[in-house]
Formats: C-alpha cells, sequence, structure tokens
C-alpha cells in the first residue's frame, strides 16, 4: 500500500513539443554555416504556430523524439558538415534539457543565401 502512494505522490513532467522545438531551433540557430532558419511546408497547424514549430517538427514519445529541422545555409557553407553540426547541436540540447532520447535529428536544407555583407563591403 505504501508503494501506491509512493507512485502517486511523484507526479509527473510533461514537456511540451512546442518547448522540444523552442531548445531544437535555439541550438541549430547558433551553428556556424546557419544563415536562419526555413519554414516547413505549410498545413493548418503552422498556420498559427510559434516561429520555432514553424522551423521544427516533433515527433514524440516516452520512449524516442525525432525532429525535423528545416533552415537555410550559406552558400559558402559546406552542407555536410553544417547538418551533422545541426544535428549534435540539437540533439545534445534536446536531450540534456528534456531527459528524453532523441532517435533522429532529420535536416531539411530549405534555401541557400548569400553572406550579410559589412559596413566596409557596402562601402566599396
Amino acid at each position: 500500500m505504501s508503494e501506491q502512494v509512493k507512485q502517486a505522490t511523484k507526479g509527473s513532467c510533461i514537456i511540451s513539443e512546442e518547448v522540444i522545438a523552442t531548445i531544437a531551433y535555439n541550438a541549430a540557430s547558433e551553428v556556424e554555416g546557419v544563415a536562419s532558419m526555413a519554414q516547413r511546408p505549410l498545413n493548418l497547424r503552422n498556420m498559427v504556430a510559434s516561429d520555432a514549430m514553424k522551423s521544427v517538427s516533433v515527433i514524440s514519445n516516452p520512449n524516442e523524439t525525432v525532429l525535423d529541422v528545416y533552415l537555410n545555409v550559406y552558400v559558402t557553407a559546406n552542407i555536410p558538415t553544417v547538418s551533422k553540426a545541426v544535428q549534435r547541436a540539437v540533439k545534445g540540447a534536446v536531450q540534456s534539457m528534456t531527459n528524453s532520447p532523441v532517435t533522429k535529428v532529420n535536416i531539411h536544407i530549405a534555401g541557400a543565401v548569400t553572406e550579410p555583407q559589412t559596413t566596409e563591403q557596402q562601402a566599396n
């Protein structure tokens, strides 16, 4: 009987998909070579979602988390290198903050953009 009481008082922690998407969005944004986050293909749910949910798709259950990350890279970036760095950064951030195993981080390169010009480059 005392074991049932312990289980009832332990409670649970449920982390929303939006929180997981925000963690992944911030981790991916900080990787060198990533120009910006891109919008994933539209559906009705995306139209009212946060920026993070527009760029990151999350499929989560107690045993695994699968993420699809959509981003734009600089034209000078090496896409495989940037993709692997984003996968490592996103997986590490999500696992460390949620304590939930991330089984897949799928990277979708939506576009390539030129690097922004500095003030000196614009003057020339």
